[in-house]
């Protein structure tokens, strides 16, 4: 995610000699970003936390020497206060990105203790960013935006199959489901109408699509599926951020 958010911050103009990138594999990085295997001895700006969570515990030796501005954290289910006992950074910022970050159509959510106006213009290049007031609603954020675009894949993929298991060649139904979905999207958040009012409008009285939308919102049945499966993302961050806090 974190190389995502990097190539597209390039791409919207961001001077890569700005950059320095911790990489202790020593990865190959976008022409001009500077790369080390060490956290440099030396005062920055800026911080971004871009590891998994589980290496927190090994990393608290390093984290305990940074002191930026603005630190900046996309892991997943740490929380600010959790962050703060460990960094002696001015101000903590949560950051939750989703994967189309990477083509400036992402979501960001965010939450902090300070310098969110600076976190936000940041984030700004890689899609919509949303403010986060309530710490606590965080896991369902991340369950919601961050493994939302899994989800809809997910969504994507059986509709295609459900296709293919009516007759249409399998290449075909997957072009057919990406397309529909490509374009479903894109004229939704165009519209001044909700998905909610696009649908019916749609959906003629007596017609096929009313007929399926029928068994889509038969006992709400749609609605608690997604429910519970964001509802299963959103534990899983709780107890990763008992891990960190542990």
């Amino acid at each position: 995610m974190g190389g995502a958010m990097l190539r597209r911050w390039l791409e919207a103009g961001l001077d890569p000699a700005r950059m320095t990138v911790v990489s202790p594999s020593g990865r190959a990085m976008p022409d001009g970003v500077r790369v080390t295997r060490a956290v440099p001895d030396e005062r920055f700006d800026t911080v971004m936390l871009g590891f998994k969570p589980y290496q927190l515990g090994g990393l608290r030796p390093v984290l305990a020497g940074l002191a930026p501005r603005l630190l900046v954290s996309i892991l997943a289910g740490v929380e600010v206060a959790t962050l703060a006992g460990l960094t002696g950074a001015g101000a903590i910022v949560r950051a939750m990105p989703n994967l189309p970050v990477a083509i400036g159509k992402g979501v960001v959510a965010l939450h902090g203790t300070g310098e969110l106006d600076r976190a936000e213009a940041l984030m700004a290049p890689l899609g919509l960013v949303e403010r986060i007031a309530d710490e606590a609603l965080f896991d369902v954020v991340t369950a919601l935006a961050g493994s939302g675009p899994g989800f809809l894949y997910r969504w994507i993929d059986a509709v295609a199959q459900a296709g293919a298991a009516l007759g249409l060649p399998a290449d075909q139904a997957a072009r057919l489901a990406l397309a529909t979905v490509e374009g479903s999207a894109m004229l939704a958040a165009r519209a001044e109408a909700s998905p909610a009012a696009l649908a019916e409008r749609v959906a003629s009285p007596g017609g096929s699509t009313r007929e399926g939308l029928n068994v889509l919102d038969r006992d709400g049945a749609l609605v608690a599926l997604l429910t519970e499966t964001l509802r299963a993302a959103a534990v899983r961050n709780a107890e990763m951020a008992a891990a960190a806090r542990g």
